[in-house]
């Protein structure tokens, strides 16, 4: 059986990944301080956490904002006279970590995801930036540069599970072994919005996924095989691969990003989401999340919130921030600061 070469953009790509180790970017993490009580602290996302952990690092006002990852020791006293709290993985942990507790142990959350049926209500969701989801695989496997809609869907309700079932992608003749698709976690933003992507849901995900995999980490062994593929951000791999925000866990491994439907994900002169990939289906608002009574309660939290997060504040309109949203491979949002409540 033969498979289908890379294309000279996911080649380029794959090069880049190895370019890049040389001129990583500050391996920033959680908050080396115990953030003071009046402080803007958040949790959630992982798409997001490197993006927001540049934010909280280059922000200089007051009350500072700081930003705990999604993964590390666990439970985490996200502030000073704060309870301690299990340490929210994904957007929807986060979610539901804001809407339980208050602003003495957390101010908001990350969420690559928009507001769903079943979230707490009392939240608002406040877009600021554009990604897209994609899928990833070995840049030397099996599996072909592109796959369709249709085929992704077979694939994570394993109706396919060889590379020789796919029979819609020209040219591209697959081997007989065992496609290996993985998922992260429910919960996680980035697989609750690939599924509806591709029209599936948490209770349709076949048996023969594996959904144990932290999201857009190739470094994790299970990715590392040539039948291996994974949802991926495009704007969390652009980062990683094109500006070198990297740690040894939050990396790309040998994963490259592939084409969905024909349509190429990554502008690899420009180094950013296409503008063709940005129209379709598969992308995506990103959020900050607060309560909306902290939001509208017209006091200093409130006025801190709206000084970072609202339309005219710091994460919309500063140059600084909206060059962070590029190196770390988002796309700047028309609409920033726009509200979306449940």
């Amino acid at each position: 059986m033969r498979t289908m070469p890379l294309s000279k953009p996911l080649i380029a790509v794959a090069i880049a990944i190895g370019a890049t180790a040389l001129a990583a970017g500050p391996a920033l993490a959680d908050p080396t301080v115990t953030p003071a009580a009046t402080d803007i602290v958040g949790v959630g996302s992982d798409t997001t956490q490197a993006l927001f952990n540049q934010l909280s690092h280059d922000y200089t006002g007051t009350p500072k904002l700081y930003s705990w990852d999604a993964t590390g020791t666990s439970p985490i006293t996200p502030k000073t006279g704060a309870k301690s709290i299990a340490r929210p993985n994904g957007s929807s942990a986060g979610i539901a970590a804001l809407a339980a507790n208050t602003s003495a142990t957390i101010d908001y959350s990350r969420s690559s995801r928009a507001p769903k049926t079943g979230d707490p209500t009392g939240l608002s969701f406040i877009a600021y930036a554009k990604d897209a989801v994609s899928w990833a695989a070995d840049a030397s496997g099996d599996a072909p540069a592109n796959l369709t809609t249709a085929d992704l869907k077979g694939i994570y309700t394993c109706s396919i599970t060889k590379w020789n079932q796919i029979t819609d992608i020209s040219g591209y003749t697959g081997s007989a072994n065992t496609i290996q698709a993985f998922l992260p976690q429910v919960g996680s933003g980035t697989r609750s919005f690939f599924e509806g992507a591709i029209g599936v849901t948490d209770a349709t995900v076949g048996a023969c996924v594996n959904q144990t995999v932290e999201e857009n980490e190739g470094t994790n062994p299970l990715l590392q095989t040539k039948d291996a593929m994974v949802p991926y951000s495009v704007g969390h791999y652009i980062g990683q691969v094109y500006f070198g925000h990297t740690t040894a866990t939050d990396a790309p491994g040998p994963l490259t990003v592939r084409q969905t439907n024909g349509v190429t994900p990554i502008d690899t002169v420009n180094h950013v989401i296409t503008s063709a990939y940005a129209q379709t289906t598969y992308a995506r608002n990103l959020y900050t999340v607060v309560r909306t009574a902290d939001w509208n309660k017209g006091d200093a939290h409130a006025t801190a919130l709206k000084t970072l997060f609202g339309s005219t504040g710091w994460v919309c309109k500063n140059t600084t921030a909206q060059a962070d949203l590029k190196s770390y491979g988002f796309l700047s949002l028309a609409l920033c600061g726009g509200i979306t409540t449940t």
